[in-house]
């Protein structure tokens, strides 16, 4: 089992930047891939990246290239979100997720083994 504990999320406006924090216990750390995802009501959850334990093998979904970043933290257990230019259309609740598989691209493409409980991002013009 894995449990998934996220931070970070709030207010922000337009082009502005929050991070993300996703605290990861339990079962060995090592062995997962992390990400993030997002919901927006009314939509379906939607990919937003991944990364691997060593943090060099990292993709983004296409909404976000270019303004979110991945990393990691493997000491700590922690995996971040840092989003800047933020906008309107970011607003979701973003939950951190992660798979038991050494390749993120796998999470691109498959759901979750685990989810966080979710954080709230919303950004006002």
């Amino acid at each position: 089992q894995v449990q998934l504990v996220e931070s970070g999320g709030g207010t922000v406006q337009v082009g502005g930047s929050l991070r993300l924090s996703c605290v990861a216990s339990g079962d060995t750390f090592s062995t997962y891939t992390m990400g993030w995802f997002r919901q927006a009501p009314g939509n379906e959850r939607e990919f937003v990246a991944a990364i691997d334990r060593r943090g060099t093998d990292i993709f983004y979904g296409d909404n976000v290239k270019g303004r979110f970043t991945i990393s990691i933290d493997d000491a700590k257990n922690t995996v971040y979100l840092q989003m800047n230019t933020l906008k309107s259309e970011d607003t979701a609740v973003y939950y951190c997720a992660s798979k038991r598989t050494i390749s993120p691209v796998v999470l691109t493409r498959n759901p979750p083994d685990y989810w966080g409980q979710g954080t709230q991002v919303t950004v006002s013009s």
